[in-house]
């Protein structure tokens, strides 16, 4: 029958009753609960008083002064809980900075802009803020878990910025170390390859690297080396295949199809490239067609487009095994391609990681009768 936990010990016990003693003296009134020992259900029908144990009845106080210090200073580390009210969402801000930090506050409306007020405005005493509406309110976590990848510690008092809670907490038991070398050194210590360190390249020699006869897509992960890569020639693009392509993929967007309009336009010198025809013919540039240990491509990661490529430029691009990564349980791994195309004036056009799955051996080429 007891539905409610002992506390941690007698002495803990012993400073939540202190606490809300000095509360009810300062202001506070007890509007639930008691703080002599509580009854607990011991059989059918029967009741007993729990003083054997470090029981305590939840405890609501209500207080006629919502700036009384007492209720903004005081915590009583137990189950007890003040109730004060407020008569706007800026009074409610101000009410929260006086307790000068929490692990988390909860807002509770399904009023949008009220949410947004309040929760700016007091984010700042606060480790995590958890809006909870009808939305949410059948799957919520509650207002005090922890919640793995989240802040759960506000300032002050409240955790020092980080509660020991879920992921957080195993970072501070870890020692983080800053390493300052050349590409070539952080590329050895790191396991992935960074910008300006060595490279392997086949394809075309006319642009740097330490030649290599084999495509990097025809290595195995028992073969394939951080640095190894390729470099393509340059191919022009021409306003035929962007109007193509335009038409093709129904992105007429002027800046592709509008002379006049494309060159007002205080990032582009006339028409230019789509982004995603020049990503599309840097595949084409670097694929090897003939099945290999490269089994798929799985999508791009931090795709920026930083030059605009007009009618009449050239692109190349620039593949480098970055990470690899084997996966345990599989016969194939993971690689991380460092993807970079440059035009005509070796100007950098677009950045992105190519993300493909290779065998751990290279059986399936082995056995392609091609």
């Amino acid at each position: 029958g007891v539905t409610m936990g002992a506390l941690a010990s007698l002495e803990q016990l012993a400073d939540v009753r202190g606490a809300v003693e000095d509360m009810i003296a300062a202001g506070g009134e007890l509007a639930y609960g008691r703080l002599d020992a509580p009854a607990v259900r011991v059989a059918p029908e029967k009741d007993a008083v729990a003083e054997g144990g470090a029981f305590m009845s939840p405890v609501v106080l209500r207080w006629n002064d919502a700036r009384n210090p007492m209720v903004h200073s005081r915590e009583a580390f137990g189950p007890v809980s003040s109730v004060i009210g407020y008569s706007s969402v800026d009074e409610a801000v101000e009410l929260a900075a006086m307790g000068a930090g929490s692990l988390v506050a909860t807002v509770c409306t399904n009023d949008a802009e009220a949410m947004r007020a309040l929760a700016l405005g007091i984010a700042a005493h606060h480790g995590r803020v958890h809006i909870l509406n009808r939305e949410t309110a059948r799957s919520t976590t509650g207002h005090g878990s922890p919640v793995p990848h989240l802040v759960h510690g506000g300032p002050g008092r409240a955790g020092g910025g980080e509660e020991l809670g879920g992921i957080r907490s195993v970072k501070h038991h870890m020692q983080r170390t800053a390493v300052q070398g050349s590409p070539n050194m952080i590329t050895a210590l790191s396991g992935v390859w960074h910008t300006g360190a060595q490279q392997s390249l086949a394809g075309s020699q006319q642009f740097g690297g330490k030649p290599q006869n084999v495509h990097p897509f025809r290595k195995s992960l028992a073969e394939l080396k951080i640095g190894d890569g390729f470099v393509s020639d340059l191919r022009e693009v021409s306003l035929e295949k962007i109007t193509e392509f335009a038409h093709e993929t129904g992105d007429t967007f002027y800046a592709h199809t509008d002379q006049a309009a494309a060159e007002a336009n205080p990032f582009f010198p006339g028409i230019v490239a789509h982004g995603y025809l020049l990503v599309s013919w840097a595949a084409g540039l670097f694929v090897e067609p003939a099945p290999g240990p490269v089994l798929a491509n799985y999508g791009l990661e931090s795709l920026r487009f930083i030059t605009p490529v007009a009618a009449g430029d050239s692109i190349r691009v620039t593949l480098t095994a970055k990470k690899i990564t084997p996966r345990v349980t599989d016969e194939y791994g993971e690689v991380a391609w460092d993807a970079v195309l440059h035009n005509q004036n070796d100007e950098l056009v677009a950045t992105y990681d190519v993300l493909t799955l290779v065998e751990k051996t290279d059986s399936t080429y082995a056995n392609w009768n091609g």
